[in-house]
């Protein structure tokens, strides 16, 4: 399934989005436990966790009560697959640190599944900067960050159980990624986050908009939390200071010393006139129509790029364009958000009940029903196993149009 920045807003309108929310304000939607069934699921964090040698110390970290777990507690010294030491996650260990209440983060996940990928490249075609996500899986009365910024904006996908959000009043003024904001400590946080500005119940399904250095901690509600933390790093003014710094590297007039001083009025009043001249320099090519020509194709490529490769359409032996969204081989192709539902017998018929309809069913199918619905996750094939009686594809369809499933 492919994101548009409308489906992830929805039901609320883009274009009020940019005028009222946008690098302004906060922004909770409320969405159906299926808006975003497909992005991410149980199942799929213990695929890519059972990738075991795509992570390493600085991939998947580890976090208990609000501190960081050291790599040599979950991690052993392995061989990576290029012959180069790493810390790698071992699997007893990081189910040690689970059982304990540890929350797992999963570093720039965004381009190893269909589904990770969708919302960044939604955020991304929208023209808001690089997307980036990180997998933050959390658990009851533990709570992995205190309350602290980020230097980009965050746009946070619940997509299993339910956690609940501090929003603060305190907003950094445009941190970024430098010594600068990172060094200024816990106390300094605690201090600028001003007074609590609301309370965000993030439920299965819904969205959470934070801009750019808004203070904001979070902790799992129920047996156990997990979301998708898209970053967005839009391009700055330090860009074009950067760019701009190469094209005088041309310029013999930033290459010339400057005057010398000596103390006096008139040495003093030379380097001031040379700095006025430098200034002035540099404002002449802030407006030479090759730095903005390079500045403007530098913020439209404001995007990482992911996918593309069809191996089979390069050599004309299948279509160009992928079937999209494809599941990996042996993905689940359902999962259940109508926990607690479960079929009842009227009379000599049997009824499923959801939110949005009641299903007639047949006895087989409704044995089949309950079933399934006692699973997080099935598929046709290990349903028609399970239950050869029904007509799978038939039963898993109707659920899903009953609101019982959401299609992976």
């Amino acid at each position: 399934m492919a994101f548009t920045l409308a489906d992830l807003l929805a039901p609320m309108d883009p274009a009020r989005f940019l005028a009222e929310f946008n690098d302004k304000q906060p922004l909770h939607i409320k969405g159906g436990a299926a808006k975003f069934a497909h992005v991410l699921s149980w199942a799929g964090i213990d695929r890519l966790l059972n990738q075991t040698h795509i992570w390493s110390s600085q991939s998947l970290k580890l976090q208990m009560d609000t501190q960081p777990v050291p790599p040599e507690a979950y991690c052993i010294r392995a061989t990576g697959r290029d012959n180069t030491p790493v810390m790698q996650p071992e699997a007893g260990r990081l189910r040690e640190w689970v059982a304990k209440g540890a929350s797992v983060v999963l570093n720039d996940v965004d381009s190893l599944t269909p589904g990770l990928t969708s919302v960044s490249e939604a955020l991304e075609n929208a023209g808001f900067g690089r997307a980036q996500a990180n997998v933050y899986i959390s658990f009851q009365a533990h709570k992995a960050f205190p309350t602290h910024f980020d230097t980009h904006d965050v746009w946070a996908v619940q997509v299993e159980g339910e956690k609940t959000w501090n929003i603060w009043s305190g907003r950094a003024d445009y941190p970024i990624p430098h010594p600068a904001f990172r060094s200024l400590g816990q106390a300094h946080h605690e201090r600028a986050r001003g007074t609590l500005r609301e309370k965000v119940l993030l439920k299965a399904g819904d969205l959470l908009y934070l801009p750019r250095g808004w203070y904001h901690d979070a902790l799992a509600e129920g047996p156990a939390s997990v979301h998708v933390a898209y970053g967005v790093h839009a391009p700055i003014g330090l860009d074009l200071a950067n760019m701009l710094a190469e094209r005088a590297l041309q310029d013999p007039m930033f290459r010339q010393p400057l005057p010398r001083q000596d103390g006096t009025p008139a040495a003093q009043f030379a380097l001031t006139s040379r700095a006025a001249q430098l200034g002035q320099r540099l404002a002449e090519l802030a407006r030479d129509p090759q730095v903005l020509q390079v500045l403007a194709r530098h913020v439209a490529d404001a995007r990482y790029h992911r996918g593309g490769v069809n191996l089979l359409a390069a050599r004309g032996l299948a279509p160009e364009a992928p079937a999209e969204d494809a599941p990996a081989d042996g993905a689940p192709g359902f999962r259940v958000i109508a926990p607690g539902a479960k079929p009842v017998r009227r009379g000599t018929e049997w009824v499923l009940k959801t939110a949005g309809a009641t299903l007639p069913l047949t006895a087989p199918e409704a044995e089949a029903a309950n079933w399934l619905l006692a699973r997080r996750e099935v598929d046709a094939a290990s349903l028609q196993a399970a239950h050869p009686a029904v007509d799978a594809p038939s039963l898993l369809q109707r659920l899903t149009e009953a609101g019982a499933l959401a299609s992976l």
